[in-house]
């Protein structure tokens, strides 16, 4: 019997680190959004409080979803993770079928549910395929190494659910998902050639999807290119560089940024860190940037201090997903890396995004409160002392006469 039938799981405090740095960057994050949607709010809908109220419903949302989650036990979401697996491919299937997807902007990404805010499945996909595959790799061992059992299915999972997402169109989540999933089957122990053939594959493939659709490869020729057009392809990116370079070193002032009037597409989600180099210059930039480091380190930490493999590989991929969408978010917005169209964590608009990466913290808090120094499965066994040497009756009386 298992210390986890058996009820010998003792909770302990949660990272109080972790859960200092989401809260920050999440209530900093709903001031910014007011900030930067607040005109189009006026202008699109004759509400300077459209945005912020859904967001703020979001963030009540994702809030009461990480504290469930971060009290409930974590084991359990291994048995769980099939079914939850299979209500993420529902959702994704079900934003391709007409009258139940919501088309916007030409793509198929949203689930309207009658008044309530449009919900947005692949953000959940994310969790659950973080979920699923730590799963997974946790119970193949060191089958992973092979081909038939580990590589194969892993491309098969990773490219079913990659495939939906594809379908929206919405490349910006797939390479998260990707990029995630690859590094915890890396660290699952997987076969380091296998790792650069799937590496490889996945770059030509990323290259193969870029060539196909125009709006992408024309994203990518701004990046190279942007001072070409400044008042077309490149319009948007050198949009961002001007709010940032004027922020200065303290900004221009919180709400004052001049950015925001129409001049950054979307700049309340994919382009809101910008606002943020604008309005707090670059001290807000580099404190948000130091917020999402330490929440980074201390995840890892999470990981490292868990006491059995589904935990550490949870973790792992938990954080992983939350580093490279913060690097890819803000890379693009800085011109490191070509724009993707991810929001940026706990500070972009987005009410699904927002909800499913509280509720992914929720999941890091449990395992920092049930996986870490708990009785369940210790990683490293101190040995039993040896038994102690019995002479026998016939040596003892010889011992005795002598």
């Amino acid at each position: 019997m298992t210390a986890l039938s058996a009820g010998r799981i003792r909770a302990t405090r949660p990272d109080i680190l972790i859960l200092l740095c989401v809260g920050i960057l999440t209530i900093g994050g709903l001031v910014i959004v007011y900030s930067a949607s607040f005109a189009v709010g006026l202008n699109d809908y004759n509400d300077v409080n459209y945005f912020i109220v859904r967001q703020a419903m979001g963030a009540a949302a994702g809030a009461v979803a990480m504290v469930v989650l971060a009290r409930f036990d974590y084991h359990r979401l291994a048995g769980l993770s099939p079914l939850i697996l299979l209500a993420c491919l529902v959702g994704l299937a079900a934003v391709l079928i007409p009258g139940i997807g919501v088309n916007a902007n030409g793509a198929h990404r949203w689930i309207q549910i009658g008044p309530l805010p449009p919900v947005q499945p692949s953000e959940f996909a994310k969790l659950a395929m973080v979920i699923y595959i730590a799963a997974w790799l946790a119970a193949k061992g060191e089958q992973v190494k092979t081909i038939s059992l580990g590589v194969i299915p892993f491309i098969l999972m990773v490219g079913l659910v990659g495939g939906l997402i594809m379908a929206e169109p919405d490349m910006g989540t797939f390479l998260v998902i990707v990029l995630t999933t690859s590094t915890m089957f890396f660290i699952a122990g997987a076969s380091l050639s296998h790792v650069i053939a799937l590496a490889l594959g996945g770059l030509s493939g990323g290259l193969l999807l870029i060539a196909v659709e125009p709006y992408r490869w024309e994203r990518l020729k701004s990046f190279f290119g942007a001072e070409n057009d400044p008042e077309g392809k490149g319009f948007q990116i050198l949009q961002l560089l001007i709010a940032l370079g004027s922020g200065g070193l303290r900004g221009i002032g919180l709400g004052e940024s001049r950015q925001k009037f129409f001049y950054i597409p979307g700049a309340h989600t994919d382009g809101i860190f910008a606002i943020v180099g604008e309005e707090l210059g670059f001290i807000g930039a580099m404190i948000v940037l130091i917020l999402f480091a330490v929440l980074i380190f201390r995840g890892f930490r999470t990981a490292v201090k868990a006491n059995d493999e589904f935990g550490f590989l949870l973790a792992v991929g938990i954080t992983c997903w939350i580093a490279y969408q913060a690097v890819i978010n803000i890379g693009g917005i800085t011109r490191s890396l070509p724009l993707a169209g991810i929001p940026l964590p706990f500070i972009s608009y987005g009410n699904s995004a927002m909800i499913a990466t509280l509720a992914a913290v929720g999941v890091l808090l449990s395992i920092s409160r049930y996986g870490s120094g708990g009785p369940y499965l210790n990683r490293t066994r101190t040995p039993a002392a040896p038994p102690p040497l019995r002479r026998s009756p016939r040596r003892a009386r010889r011992s005795a006469s002598e």
